[in-house]
C-alpha cells in the first residue's frame, strides 16, 4: 500500500508516448471509465477523480473486484484503515488504498460514517 495524502492537479497537457500495458485487476485504481488523478501522467483515461477520504469502519472488510457478494477478493483491510473513495453506484464503493492500490468494491456501509 501507498501513503494516503494530497494530490495534486497536472499542470499541461497530458499525452502518452506509446502503448501501456492495462493493469491487473485489483492493482491500480484504474476503470475503462475513471482513474485515480495521481495516474494522469501514465495512464490515459476518460475522467480522473482525486479521491475522497475515508476509513474502513469497525470490521475489516474483504476488497472485491466485482460490486456484487461473492465476486473474487482482492484483498482484506482491517477496521479503521484508511481508504480513497473514487466512485460510488448504489450500495457500492469502489475505491483504493493509495495511488498504487490494491484497488476494489466494497459496501458504502463498511466505511466509517
Amino acid at each position: 500500500m501507498t501513503k494516503i495524502g494530497d494530490y495534486e492537479i497536472p499542470q499541461g497537457q497530458l499525452s502518452l508516448s506509446g502503448p501501456v500495458a492495462r493493469p491487473a485487476t485489483g492493482t491500480l485504481p484504474i476503470r475503462g471509465d475513471l482513474a485515480h488523478i495521481a495516474l494522469a501522467e501514465h495512464y490515459l483515461c476518460a475522467h480522473y477523480v482525486v479521491p475522497q477520504q475515508r476509513r474502513i469502519g469497525a470490521e475489516k472488510v474483504t476488497l472485491l473486484c466485482q460490486p456484487r457478494e461473492g465476486a473474487d477478493a482482492v484483498t482484506t483491510l482491517a477496521a479503521g484503515t484508511a481508504f480513497e473513495a473514487l466512485d460510488y453506484a448504489g450500495d457500492w464503493c469502489w475505491g483504493c488504498c493509495g495511488p498504487q492500490g490494491p484497488t476494489g468494491y466494497l459496501l458504502i456501509s463498511q466505511l466509517k460514517a
